[in-house]
């Protein structure tokens, strides 16, 4: 995995969840704190999610072949959209699942103080998880909003480890809600809402991640500020007149092709031409780093309204 791809965060996230799922089975164990059952089983999902991005990233190295020409990069696309499915059937919907059974079997919490202790505990380990995948994020977040770079990024670890850090310390004040109000009331009702609400804030959370990771996996461009910087390049020469048209796409995270059709002049030489195209080429790349495969195709437009015929005016048209 790339640095983009921000393993740093996925690893710490992995340790932090592991070592909370652990604690709050152990919790629910010998409390019967539903709410920490929904913990439990929302961290252990959470540790199988950031095993499954770290599969992805070893995945998405693969080298490209007669089957996959274009290589393997989309395999981390793959992973993030699986962990939102995971993310909303294991977590979510176990969770809700465990809350309604809660409500119609309601049982009073034993050995009260674990499953706070636990909670306090485990508030400041994903606290801790969520700064690391913060700090990695801050590089590639730039001026952005964090709502923008997550519906943005095309990397899509980073996005998936800040809503499940998100998630999971929003989800442990739902269950110490819970727990502290089935303790103060007496009622174990509160401990079934807070089951609920993990549930609920799951779903929420898998959802949003499904449909940005659905947008990657069907294939998103550059984005415009990168667009316009290889526009910029292509033009900055003046070996071709215009771009008639021009198509971004991303190959995986890490990889975005690049195809544009260009005008340029009609006395020039074959060679002259493939040494443009090539000073086209290393412009793009060092523009727009990401940009690895590139195909240009020159082209050359009379001009409708040229004074002249057979003049060497090209159509300038827009981007189609």
């Amino acid at each position: 995995m790339s640095d983009t791809g921000g393993s740093k965060a996925v690893i710490a996230a992995l340790a932090a969840n592991v070592g909370i799922a652990i604690t709050k089975f152990i919790a629910w164990f010998f409390s019967g704190s539903t709410s920490m059952l929904a913990e439990g089983v929302h961290s252990l999902a959470d540790s199988g999610n950031q095993l499954l991005l770290l599969f992805g990233g070893r995945q998405s190295r693969k080298r490209a072949d007669a089957e996959h020409p274009f290589g393997y990069g989309r395999e981390r696309y793959v992973s993030a959209f699986v962990v939102s499915i995971v993310l909303f059937s294991v977590g979510g919907v176990f969770s809700i699942y465990e809350g309604v059974q809660k409500l119609r079997e309601p049982h009073e919490l034993t050995v009260w103080w674990l499953p706070l202790a636990v909670l306090l505990v485990a508030i400041v380990m994903e606290g801790l998880s969520l700064r690391t995948g913060i700090r990695e994020s801050l590089p590639h977040k730039g001026s952005q909003s964090w709502v923008t770079f997550i519906r943005r990024a095309k990397a899509p670890e980073l996005p998936v480890i800040l809503l499940e850090d998100t998630a999971a310390l929003l989800g442990l004040v739902f269950a110490a809600l819970g727990v502290g109000l089935s303790l103060l009331t007496g009622n174990a009702m509160w401990d079934a809402v807070g089951s609920l609400a993990i549930g609920a804030l799951l779903v929420a959370v898998a959802l949003v991640l499904g449909v940005e990771t659905k947008s990657l996996l069907v294939g998103e461009g550059a984005s415009a500020k990168d667009a316009q910087a290889i526009e910029k390049a292509i033009l900055a020469g003046g070996e071709c007149a215009n771009i008639i048209h021009m198509k971004t796409l991303y190959l995986g995270p890490d990889e975005l092709l690049v195809a544009a059709k260009l005008g340029m002049k009609a006395q020039k030489r074959l060679a002259d031409v493939a040494a443009d195209t090539n000073a086209i080429e290393a412009r793009i790349r060092a523009a727009v780093p990401a940009a690895r495969t590139i195909y240009i195709e020159p082209d050359v437009y009379a001009d409708p309204n040229a004074t002249q015929p057979g003049t060497d005016a090209i159509v300038i048209k827009g981007l189609e």
